[in-house]
């Protein structure tokens, strides 16, 4: 017998390691049909799961899972889960999937660092943010249940899944919660959700252990946000006299939130977070106090960046990423077609955001193209080199004579 492990691999099961090590996903696939278990490790005691997600690989990731992947199968000298290694990967749809599949976020490795705690070392702040904002979904069950006296539950439990979806987004953007509750079906719930999620705080912060602050005041936060999104309803209704049947106030609210004062301050903005914030009903914690205190400062940040940094964490590192001019979504792909100098998710988001982006768009584009032009210029200066002083007195011979 060999204490070598690597010689317990067998071919197959080695030529799946360097697919994964490769990236090469159809490779990978190809192989997997010759495999008996998904469920080995390798010589380090990494198993095919923990290589998959440590390569930020989610394709490969959901089939291992789908396959019935072992994610607390944990040989590794280090102690590090596929949590671990999906949190180092940067790889925020990874560390969802393990989330999802009932990884603990939790589970410490050999220096008593958790997934999220070695994700912020790396800097790769959105797997932080989505490690901790993370709850299970059946933790969320109890609110589709039917308890005391109700005669129906709070959540209907064929909107669990949106529900949880809602609840463990990141992004805090007030566009993208209310975008969100459209997108996921929640419009026809609203005041029953606020409901839930002033519970929700509620139950989190009268926890007898392991009571988390951060979590607690993210529901009152999206609880607010549902308020005003409730409120904006009921005075759209009564303007238009229930004329449209659409979610057209959705709008309304959307660009109530977007619409800029004369120094570019969302004065909306502003003064419904800190009234947010004001109404926190749980006082004698330390987010509370955390963030009253940055809110008093002089020169306070803008409330929204306060709350965010309160609730997600406050980034370690010069944040240089994009955002979405509409609903603050991180690294977004597109750009304005004419100006090239604000960045949305989608076209909707573009056209929601044009209202605003309309008036400075023209001044964007000339101001872009004179940048443009002068690069060009000092460029065609550049190209033509150094002054000869021979060629110079040369000529001036020549004007002379």
């Amino acid at each position: 017998m060999t204490d070598d492990k690597k010689s317990q691999l067998d071919d197959v099961q080695q030529l799946l390691l360097e697919r994964i090590s490769k990236n090469d996903t159809t490779g990978f696939k190809q192989l997997l049909g010759q495999l008996k278990s998904v469920n080995f490790v390798d010589d380090s005691g990494m198993s095919l799961l923990a290589h998959a997600s440590f390569k930020g690989n989610a394709e490969a990731v959901q089939i291992l899972l789908d396959m019935g992947a072992d994610i607390n199968l944990n040989q590794h000298g280090a102690d590090y889960t596929p949590l671990h290694f999906a949190a180092l990967s940067g790889n925020v749809h990874v560390c969802r999937l393990l989330l999802d599949a009932g990884i603990n976020p939790n589970s410490i490795n050999s220096v008593s660092r958790t997934a999220s705690q070695m994700a912020a070392f790396v800097g790769n702040h959105a797997c932080v943010e989505t490690i901790n904002n993370y709850v299970t979904q059946s933790s969320l069950e109890y609110y589709t249940q039917v308890h005391g006296q109700q005669t129906e539950p709070h959540i209907p439990p064929t909107l669990l899944k949106p529900f949880h979806t809602f609840v463990t987004e990141i992004n805090l953007h007030p566009v993208r919660i209310s975008l969100n509750a459209q997108v996921l079906g929640l419009l026809k719930i609203l005041p029953n959700l606020r409901k839930t999620l002033a519970l929700m705080c509620e139950k989190e912060m009268q926890k007898s252990h392991d009571v988390n602050e951060l979590l607690a005041f993210k529901y009152h936060y999206q609880g607010w946000i549902i308020a005003e999104l409730i409120r904006c309803e009921e005075q759209f209704k009564v303007q238009h006299k229930e004329e449209s049947t659409k979610n057209d106030y959705i709008e309304v609210f959307v660009k109530r939130v977007l619409k800029e004062n004369k120094l570019g301050q969302l004065d909306y903005v502003e003064f419904t977070l800190r009234e947010c914030a004001r109404e926190f009903p749980f006082r004698d914690c330390t987010i509370f106090r955390q963030i009253a205190t940055q809110l008093g400062a002089k020169d306070a940040p803008p409330a929204l960046i306060v709350l965010r940094n309160a609730i997600n964490g406050l980034r370690g590192f010069v944040d240089e990423s994009s955002y979405c001019s509409t609903c603050g979504q991180e690294k977004p792909d597109k750009k304005c077609s004419k100006c090239k100098a604000v960045q949305y998710c989608d076209r909707e988001c573009q056209r929601l955001h044009w209202f605003m982006h309309k008036k400075s768009c023209p001044r964007l584009l000339a101001a872009s193209q004179a940048g443009a032009a002068a690069t060009a210029a000092g460029q065609q200066v550049q190209s033509k080199g150094p002054i000869d002083t021979n060629e110079l007195r040369e000529e001036l011979a020549k004007l002379s004579a």
